[in-house]
């Protein structure tokens, strides 16, 4: 995933799994090529980034990494706090509009920084979660490109790393406390808007009764989005051949340009302008 002479950005949030993750790299990359920096995205919802934010700072100042911050009112010109109440309904959900608005912001922030890895905390629970998002919400294209292979994307030749992909939230909690990090424990007051919540608490209750379930179905999810990945479908081809098989396809196929922002994008109009649009002008 990381290679010398790599610059990484690892995305910081001020929660358990990315505080983890920075920790992590730190002290493994110590002493040798790839240069570690730390990202942060301002979302603009009061009171509770305040203190991620402060808690990210003295984290990265007290390991000594550069951290950088940006928010979404100096890239969008809207704060999430501002677009939850332009949004013209409540089916725009606030989940689907901050991942939207962070990915991007995560992109350019890194870009910006001279980085060509973006690292991201997302565990084991997150992956599974977003596999029951997406198949409950009938996305299975989106499934296939969960697959994590990493891709190279955007101006600069981005690729994005899941180091933790295959641990426990409940280990990476464990190991935040063990090694005294400190991290936030306030959840947005936006959560409850999105499904996932409903996922985790079905998903962790399951555990219980049966151990390791969670690690099993993470196995079954990846040998699914292998395939949704590699399919002709997702090629927009119809015809299985060895060709339309290949990775390099479907890559091309994910990487068509937004027609407003030009930004690498699977439809003529990427997801964060469509958002804009829809904040703007009501449609």
């Amino acid at each position: 995933m990381i290679k010398h002479g790599d610059r990484v950005a690892v995305a910081v949030s001020g929660g358990k799994d990315s505080l983890a993750l920075l920790n992590i790299l730190k002290n493994t990359l110590r002493g040798i090529d790839p240069e570690l920096i730390a990202i942060t995205v301002d979302e603009g919802i009061q009171g509770y980034r305040d203190e991620s934010l402060n808690i990210v700072r003295n984290f990265c100042s007290m390991i000594g990494v550069e951290n950088k911050v940006v928010s979404f009112s100096e890239l969008f010109g809207v704060s999430m706090d501002r677009a939850m109440e332009i949004r013209p309904s409540e089916k725009i959900s606030s989940c689907s509009m901050c991942g939207t608005f962070r990915r991007r912001a995560i992109d350019l922030l890194s870009e910006s920084t001279g980085a060509n890895v973006i690292a991201t905390g997302h565990n084991l629970d997150d992956y599974v979660q977003t596999f029951l998002i997406n198949l409950f919400a009938g996305d299975v294209e989106r499934i296939g490109w969960t697959y994590p292979d990493p891709v190279e994307y955007g101006t600069g030749g981005l690729k994005k790393i899941k180091p933790l992909m295959e641990i426990y939230e409940k280990e990476l909690v464990l190991y935040a406390i063990h090694t005294n990090i400190p991290f936030q424990t306030e959840e947005c007051p936006y959560k409850d808007e999105s499904i996932r919540s409903a996922f985790r608490v079905h998903l962790n209750n399951l555990e219980k009764i049966h151990p390791g379930i969670k690690y099993n179905a993470y196995n079954s999810i990846l040998k699914i989005a292998k395939r949704l990945k590699e399919s002709p479908a997702s090629t927009g081809n119809t015809t299985p051949t060895t060709t339309n098989l290949s990775t390099d396809n479907v890559i091309s196929q994910e990487h068509r340009k937004c027609e407003l922002c030009n930004r690498d994008s699977s439809n003529k109009i990427c997801s964060v302008c469509r958002t804009l649009n829809i904040l703007t002008e009501g449609n």
